[in-house]
């Protein structure tokens, strides 16, 4: 993994948005509606061949695919995992009856008619059978994809995105497993297939991991300490689906989600830091450039790195329109890297900017590609200062 060693580095979460040919495919795909295959194929390729190129354009040294072969960074793995079925039962969903509905009630009924017919509905699913993956053309596919235009734009270093085992538990109910730990647990033996593929292909593996901390907003009748229990298995878990890979080559990325909105009752860094570093990661990407989380760089006043290890905060956020002003970028990166060491810092965004790939982003991809440039002018900015 590149760490800071002349410079400040850049990197983003993930996903970035999709052109509109390519979202009518994904959504006929993930519908089961027809769709011609090979059409989607030669689509997808030039997609990752764009988003690539955008992205060295603007400046970002560390790259992905941007999911562009994905309807979302979470539903994805349906298609890549056996086990489960069509069911009535509502999957987890992170703004019903969470702390902030309850909380905000008239904003995000307001905002949930606002998106309607927005984003293509999933069909609904349950595990109601052994959890086996089965996505390994699918996977190297993507593979080929990225690292094509990789090596045609002149990467440096490349990540891919996969879904953290307790995320895939979330989205989809037990009803085969005999414990929610056992049907956890075979769902990580199931994902690390998917984990050493990306790195055996001499890609960086990062962990989509959200749940970690939105669970405690889902659950606004636990408290912190049993969130933080909760987490510990999921942790445990998903080092288990790491098992035998090397630290270096995986990074582990957590956030609040997709919510441009009040967020005034997310769970603090503080409150779960020293849980996230114990996922068997070398890099971990966090939430700390929007207003709500951005007070939080003081905790790593008495959070140690790991030795060897890395931290990827973000300082330019996915919750807001506004272009964050390179100078304030490189202010940021500059409190990290005082802190723990300009080489142990590398600048990144605090979540993807198309999770969901909605036919109406949140955030325009314009914009999007403006804060990619200010990211990049303000690691330059920081860099003068620290080198």
């Amino acid at each position: 993994m590149l760490r800071s060693t002349d410079r400040i580095l850049t990197t983003h979460v993930g996903s970035l948005a999709r052109p509109r040919s390519q979202l009518e495919l994904l959504f006929a795909k993930e519908r089961g509606e027809p769709y011609d295959a090979e059409q989607f194929a030669a689509s997808t390729r030039q997609a990752v061949d764009d988003i690539v190129a955008g992205q060295v354009k603007a400046g970002i040294d560390i790259v992905c695919d941007g999911e562009q072969g994905k309807s979302s960074f979470l539903t994805y793995i349906t298609e890549r995992l056996t086990g489960f079925s069509p069911c009535e039962s509502r999957s987890e969903d992170l703004w019903v009856d969470s702390r902030e509905t309850i909380a905000f009630p008239e904003f995000y009924e307001a905002h949930r008619k606002a998106r309607e017919g927005l984003v293509a509905k999933a069909v609904k699913l349950s595990c109601t059978g052994p959890v086996e993956y089965v996505g390994h053309a699918i996977l190297q596919r993507e593979i080929a994809n990225v690292k094509a235009a990789a090596d045609k734009h002149g990467v440096a270093e490349t990540f891919m995105t996969a879904v953290s085992p307790s995320d895939v538990e979330g989205q989809q109910a037990n009803e085969f497993y005999e414990s929610d730990e056992a049907y956890l647990y075979a769902i990580a033996d199931a994902m690390h297939h998917e984990y050493q593929a990306i790195v055996d292909a001499g890609l960086i593996l990062q962990i989509d991991d959200p749940r970690l901390l939105t669970y405690y907003i889902s659950q606004p009748t636990l408290s912190v300490a049993e969130c933080r229990d909760w987490a510990r298995l999921r942790v445990a878990a998903l080092n288990h689906a790491l098992k035998g890979l090397p630290i270096d080559r995986v990074r582990f990325h957590t956030c609040y989600g997709i919510n441009i909105g009040p967020r005034v009752h997310e769970m603090n860094l503080a409150d779960i830091v020293d849980i996230m570093l114990e996922v068997d990661a070398g890099a971990y990407l966090f939430e700390a450039g929007n207003p709500r989380h951005e007070h939080e760089w003081k905790v790593w006043e008495d959070v140690i790195v790991p030795e060897g290890k890395l931290i990827v905060p973000g300082v330019i956020s996915h919750s807001t329109p506004l272009v964050e002003h390179p100078e304030l970028v490189a202010q940021r990166l500059l409190r990290f890297a005082k802190l723990v060491g300009r080489e142990n810092v590398i600048g990144g965004s605090d979540c993807g900017f198309a999770s969901f790939a909605a036919i109406e982003q949140e955030i325009h991809p314009s914009i999007v590609w403006a804060k990619f440039a200010n990211l990049a002018e303000g690691a330059r900015i920081a860099s003068k200062q620290l080198w």
